[in-house]
């Protein structure tokens, strides 16, 4: 079954074995877990193979500066200073497709001014002063600045059609999108991937657990994935130091594997996984 599908390695030797060279490609893997476990060192993982691999990344982070990304990554062994970078929030466009488009919350912030003042302009008469604005932190936002992002990469000769080139998308989290209305997660979730899912971008998506009662921070993220990846760490308290696991939940056209693995974070490798 795995020779048929073509995998996106993860970046992470263990876990690419363990999934059988990697996800396959154009699958939708989120990865949940509370604050500390790893999430966001997988997804720079998960960024980085793709650069070396030839793929143009979306980077979406709401949790970070890219330019804190890029550092921490080069301490983890990921340098990505090799590669030209994008922000969607710069006034000038690139001479030429970059490498990685950086979605971050100030990028946003200026697709939702441009989406509010089409919307006004659009309007009619005394219904401009009552045109929707358009949240930073709304999927409406995210979906288009993700396309947006498509059309920098250069990778789509018009809107709604599949890449001509694999294309990575990262989004670091996605629980930033509902925080204010976790219970719309599910309604979000399907919504973005309806509007952004193509056979040929191969998408990583973090979620945060809430520590207190080990719940995903908005239900329904984990219905429209085509793979669960779970971390976690147990209680530091009874286990007086910090104990970090991984384990693949769910991976569709993949013989994965059902154990969980110890995490290691490595100056200069990044996540290492051990199987206990």
């Amino acid at each position: 079954m795995s020779s048929a599908i073509k995998r996106a390695p993860t970046g992470v030797a263990e876990l690419d074995r363990a999934l059988e060279g990697g996800v396959p490609q154009g699958s939708w893997i989120v990865v949940t877990g509370e604050p500390g476990v790893g999430k966001s060192i997988l997804c720079m993982h998960f960024a980085h193979a793709g650069l070396k691999a030839g793929d143009p990344v979306v980077y979406v982070t709401t949790e970070q500066e890219f330019k804190d990304v890029m550092e921490q990554a080069r301490q983890l062994g990921m340098d990505m200073s090799e590669f030209t970078v994008h922000s969607i929030a710069s006034r000038r466009q690139p001479e030429e497709p970059p490498h990685i488009v950086v979605i971050d919350i100030f990028g946003l912030l200026k697709v939702a001014r441009q989406l509010s003042e089409r919307a006004r302009a659009e309007a009619q008469g005394a219904d401009r002063e009552r045109a929707r604005k358009y949240a930073t932190l709304s999927i409406e936002t995210l979906i288009e600045a993700i396309n947006e992002a498509y059309d920098i990469l250069a990778v789509v000769s018009e809107r709604g059609r599949a890449p001509e080139r694999h294309v990575r998308l990262v989004i670091d989290s996605m629980s930033a999108f509902w925080a204010d209305k976790p219970a719309m997660a599910r309604k979000y979730s399907y919504q973005l991937k309806i509007a952004t899912h193509r056979d040929n971008v191969t998408a990583l998506l973090t979620s945060q657990y809430a520590p207190t009662t080990k719940m995903t921070f908005g239900f329904g993220l984990e219905h429209i994935a085509d793979g669960v990846v779970h971390m976690w760490m147990d209680d530091v308290e009874t286990a007086k130091e910090v104990r970090r696991w991984l384990i693949v939940k769910k991976m569709r056209m993949t013989n994965h594997a059902v154990r969980a693995f110890r995490v290691n974070i490595v100056p200069g490798r990044g996540l290492v996984l051990e199987t206990p």
